[in-house]
């Protein structure tokens, strides 16, 4: 079986199985969702399931990674709900689906460049 770097509008107990597998792997929980709301995805990377904490260099880095993104759904008329960074958990409310692929994916590639 291959291990997903995150799921995408899955059901919950896809979601309570991918956290799971991350707990036994050592590995961040990253999950995306689409907000009703606006449509756009509530992206979240959850650092419990593994020994891994955010040190400041990556939480900046995501700070950069988010601000382009902001920039990006701003431009196309979109608002951008809000985002938090912390060292266990981070969340993103506002990704475009154009992005949002490419946003969990590059989350979980930064988390292994500092923890692999």
């Amino acid at each position: 079986m291959t291990f997903h770097k995150f799921l995408g509008d899955s059901k919950m107990f896809e979601y309570d199985k991918h956290y799971r597998e991350c707990q036994q792997l050592n590995k961040p929980f990253i999950k995306a969702r689409t907000n009703p709301q606006h449509g756009n995805y509530f992206v979240q990377i959850d650092l419990m399931p593994c020994n891994y904490e955010l040190s400041l260099d990556e939480q900046n880095e995501i700070k950069k990674m988010i601000e382009s993104e902001i920039t990006f759904v701003k431009s196309k008329l979109n608002e951008f709900q809000g985002y938090s960074i912390d060292k266990e958990l981070a969340w993103f409310d506002g990704v475009s689906s154009e992005h949002v692929t490419q946003f969990c994916e590059d989350l979980y590639d930064l988390t292994q460049k500092y923890h692999s």
